[in-house]
């Protein structure tokens, strides 16, 4: 009795959450004017499927990445190089940034799960900037420092979505996508089973868990995502540099999920939009306004070391508004 009734008001909030997303945001951003508060929120869009991501690996399963924003940047290369010289549509190019970089993330992954702790941060930030690198380099192939041009816009269905609100509603689309993708993951058993590999991997394995396996498929996962929000981002600037999926932009969204509060899927999302859209906010106060930007992000920490967000009052949240999977008397785990 008590599934049945929560089944209905669980979906009528996903639907609300949704009408926010493709509805209330855009109407908002349309009220403030022009194309730029559109392209900011394409901006955060992207950003905050890069943070879901790299939330899954960093926040959920505990390994520490610096270099996300080399899987970013397969995907969008790899999107850019397909529609540019080969023709594709987005339809096809954004599977296909996915897999490239759950390919690259899964085979770098092979060699490095066994490490822990800063080791494995060291190792990742070193394949980040192998990366970039090879981006920046491989001329015959990348274009290196010229990088690549005439990227075509969106088109889906015969429709060419080839403006700012379109751009939105596709990142927007994506980012709910990689949003409930997660969700799922962490709120179901394997969620616990990744959870159990942060507290202790070696108490995992003795329970008969395989804390390698456990890591790459997450790494893998985490890539894709990342690469999916790749082939958005190249689409909707119609260029892309090496410049782009740089080191910063790792850090970026590392910060952006401890903000948030690590392994917090909310604290995740709220991260990435707070960090890209305060800047935006407080661009009259010219180059102070990072200052400001560093000062949030210090006293945010300072007094809320957890996260604005935290895991265990996100995780909460999630479980009684979201589903009633996790009550008691309802069998846990997926449904």
């Amino acid at each position: 009795m008590v599934a049945s009734a929560s089944k209905p008001l669980s979906a009528l909030r996903w639907l609300g959450l949704a009408a926010l997303l493709f509805g209330g945001i855009p109407a908002l951003l349309g009220l403030i004017g022009g194309g730029y508060p559109f392209q900011v929120g394409i901006t955060a869009l992207i950003f905050v499927t890069l943070a879901v991501s790299l939330n899954l690996v960093t926040g959920t399963a505990g390994l520490l990445s610096l270099g996300h924003a080399g899987f970013f940047g397969i995907g969008a290369y790899a999107a850019a190089l397909a529609s540019t010289k080969l023709g594709w549509p987005f339809l096809l190019t954004l599977p296909l940034a996915a897999a490239v970089a759950a390919a690259v993330g899964v085979l770098v992954a092979l060699p490095t799960m066994r490490l822990i702790s800063i080791y494995f941060a060291v190792a990742t930030l070193g394949i980040g900037e192998m990366i970039h690198v090879t981006l920046l380099n491989w001329v015959s192939f990348t274009r290196g420092p010229m990088g690549v041009r005439g990227i075509p816009p969106i088109e889906i269905g015969g429709f060419t979505l080839d403006g700012v609100v379109g751009g939105y509603y596709t990142a927007a689309a994506v980012a709910a996508i990689g949003i409930f993708a997660v969700h799922r993951l962490t709120h179901s058993y394997y969620g616990n089973a990744l959870r159990s590999l942060r507290e202790d991997d070696q108490c995992a394995a003795a329970m008969g868990l395989n804390p390698v396996r456990l890591k790459i498929e997450a790494f893998g996962v985490a890539c894709a995502i990342a690469g999916a929000a790749g082939a958005v981002y190249a689409h909707t600037a119609s260029f892309i540099s090496p410049d782009s999926f740089r080191f910063e932009e790792s850090i970026l969204i590392l910060a952006m999920i401890v903000v948030g509060g690590l392994g917090s899927l909310p604290g995740a999302v709220l991260g990435a939009v707070l960090l890209i859209v305060l800047p935006e906010v407080l661009r009259g106060f010219g180059d102070f306004r990072m200052i400001a930007v560093g000062m949030f992000m210090f006293l945010s920490i300072l007094f809320m070391p957890k996260g604005l967000l935290g895991e265990a009052s996100a995780i909460a949240l999630f479980r009684r508004q979201l589903g009633s999977a996790w009550r008691g008397d309802i069998q846990a785990g997926w449904k």
